[in-house]
C-alpha cells in the first residue's frame, strides 16, 4: 500500500502569496518615496539656516558679509564645516549670491517632485519658499 504524501506549496498557494507581496509593496514604496522626498526638503530648510548662521557668523566677527562661500568653508576654523555650495547634498544643490552688505541662498531641488517638493530661499536671514 503507497500512501501519498504531497510535499510543498500549490500553484495557487504560491500565486496568492505573490499576490499579497505585490500589494503590500504598493502599497508601501510610495509612503516610502514621499517620506524621503518631505526628508530632503527638511534637510535643505536645516542646511540653509546653517548656511545662514555662518553668514551671520562671519558679519559678527568681520563687520561684513563674505564676499565668496570660500571664505565661510575655507576659515579656520571654519564658519560653515561642509562646502553645501559644489555638487548635491540630500536632492538639492545649493548656490549663493551677496555682496557685503547681504546675501541670498537658495536649494532647488535637482528632480522637482521626486527629490524636493519646492526652491527654498534665505536672505539676511529669513527663509522663503
Amino acid at each position: 500500500m503507497r500512501k501519498d504524501r504531497s510535499y510543498g506549496f500549490t500553484l495557487v498557494e504560491i500565486l496568492i502569496i505573490v499576490g499579497i507581496i505585490a500589494l503590500l509593496s504598493a502599497i508601501a514604496v510610495p509612503n516610502i518615496l514621499k517620506a524621503k522626498i518631505s526628508a530632503n526638503d527638511v534637510m535643505a530648510q536645516a542646511t540653509l539656516k546653517s548656511i545662514a548662521n555662518s553668514y551671520e557668523n562671519y558679519m559678527t566677527i568681520n563687520g561684513e558679509y563674505p564676499p565668496t562661500t570660500g571664505l565661510l568653508v575655507g576659515a579656520t576654523p571654519p564658519y560653515l564645516n561642509k562646502d553645501y555650495f559644489t555638487g548635491q547634498h540630500a536632492g538639492f544643490t545649493y548656490a549663493s549670491s551677496g555682496d557685503s552688505y547681504s546675501y541670498a541662498v537658495s536649494a532647488v531641488p535637482i528632480d522637482l517632485g521626486r527629490t524636493g517638493t519646492t526652491t527654498y530661499t534665505i536672505t539676511t536671514g529669513a527663509l522663503f519658499q
